[in-house]
């Protein structure tokens, strides 16, 4: 079981849809730009060390110069794709290692901030740019390890042992690479955990704007059922009172004929709003839930699929059966259970089989399928965004359906459970306590007990 339905993602090596503002990047630049004048404004004249000034100042002005021109040229919230992104960041890299060079190379303490492009690239730009600047970077430090001025001192300076250089090479390479790759590791976390919440709010706004629809049809239907019924009276009237031979017979026939076509189509609309209900109707647990996988019993019956249903009811103290749930149709349960019922006759073999049950502190929905099971690296994740147990048509599968699912029944209080069966096939079990199902027990309370 897994996702389905959802569109096309580029693997995140490509980030063709990473988007950085500009106006960032310009302030970042300044920022370091102020910096590295004060240093050598603090080290060349109150420090009085012999900085070669004239040269790390053309350095630094160049820049200045062109952060001023970048923001001459362009609107400040102008937003850089991932390749022009990267060669600002690798523009200032470069800068930095001019400065590190004509400052003594890998002696100079400042050779920390060789990091800094790399952190921020980590942080809004694609793997493949990320490679492509910590590539650049180490090759960088590579060069300043054995091309660089002598470090400005009071005197000159003594030269290091190689075994410190290399240290200090060693040392900066293993940073800038597990700089790169653990912080751009967390932020593509949190990038992907903001788009998949951002595809759970759609599939939910989705899912009550069909409500909406719902409603208006059914007012719709109650406001011109009296001006319709009017028109049909007329029209039998008419049809009755002219003479067949009459030149207008057939048309009030046909108008009619067209009435009681709205009358039924109004009559069905009336049904409708009878059996899914408005928001505040409810229906049963058992009724609620076959209505959540009815859209995808056809296509099942397609594939020689079939979907079982049954009910389970506890017994009381007295041995009657307890009394069936009644509960709100609400979006998020509806789709959540649909897209899990989905997921489960889309990969079974035969059969799909949806118990439904409830006691008298708990209601709960067993969906389980002859299929082939989670795979056991997907089974120790699931839930989490873009995970799919899918190994074909990995490019047209985002992994999210059962983090919408998840996430959107979890809203309404449940509690999910996933497994494979011994026998094989997978197990999905959904579980409410009843008072908050039924409404009568809210949420947060339920869960202050619970914890």
């Amino acid at each position: 079981m897994s996702d389905s339905g959802n569109p096309i993602i580029r693997p995140a090596w490509l980030g063709t849809d990473v988007s950085v503002s500009l106006r960032k990047l310009v302030f970042i630049r300044w920022v370091a730009i102020a910096g590295q004048a004060a240093a050598v404004v603090f080290a060349g004249l109150i420090m009085d060390f012999r900085l070669p000034i004239w040269p790390v100042m053309a350095v630094i002005a160049t820049s200045a110069a062109l952060n001023i021109a970048t923001s001459l040229s362009r609107h400040g919230s102008a937003r850089l794709g991932d390749r022009e992104a990267s060669l600002y960041l690798g523009y200032d890299m470069i800068q930095l290692g001019l400065l590190l060079y004509l400052t003594g190379g890998l002696q100079n303490p400042f050779a920390i901030l060789m990091l800094a492009p790399v952190t921020v690239a980590a942080t809004i730009l694609s793997l493949r740019s990320v490679i492509g600047l910590s590539t650049l970077t180490v090759f960088a430090i590579s060069l300043l390890a054995i091309f660089h001025l002598p470090l400005p001192w009071y005197e000159p300076a003594p030269e290091p042992s190689l075994l410190y250089v290399l240290g200090v090479w060693t040392a900066l390479v293993l940073s800038t690479l597990f700089v790169a790759f653990y912080v751009w590791s967390v932020a593509e976390e949190a990038r992907r955990m903001r788009d998949a919440f951002a595809a759970t709010q759609l599939a939910l706004a989705r899912e009550q704007r069909v409500s909406a629809v719902g409603g208006l049809a059914a007012a719709a239907a109650h406001q011109l059922g009296s001006p319709l019924a009017t028109i049909a009276v007329i029209a039998k009237e008419l049809v009755h009172d002219l003479p067949k031979t009459s030149p207008h017979a057939e048309d009030a026939a046909l108008l009619l004929s067209q009435s009681e076509r709205c009358r039924t189509i109004l009559a069905d609309l009336a049904q409708h709003r009878e059996s899914e209900g408005e928001p505040p109707q409810r229906m049963p647990f058992s009724a609620l839930v076959d209505v959540a996988g009815e859209p995808y019993r056809a296509a099942a019956a397609q594939r020689g699929v079939t979907v079982i249903q049954t009910n389970a009811a506890a017994r009381a103290a007295s041995d009657d059966a307890v009394p069936e749930p009644m509960v709100t149709p609400s979006p998020e349960i509806m789709h959540g259970l649909g897209n899990l019922i989905q997921n489960a006759t889309q990969f079974a073999v035969r059969e799909t089989t949806i118990t439904v049950s409830w006691s008298e502190e708990s209601a709960a929905i067993d969906i389980v399928d002859d299929g082939p099971g989670f795979p056991q690296q997907v089974l120790a994740r699931i839930g989490e965004p873009y995970l799919s147990g899918r190994t074909f048509e990995t490019q047209t599968h985002m992994g999210l359906g059962i983090f919408i699912a998840q996430t959107l029944l979890e809203r309404t209080g449940a509690r999910l459970s996933f497994a494979n069966l011994a026998e094989g096939g997978a197990q999905v079990v959904v579980e409410w306590r009843r008072g908050v199902l039924e409404g009568v027990e809210t949420l947060s309370l339920a869960i202050e007990v619970e914890a």
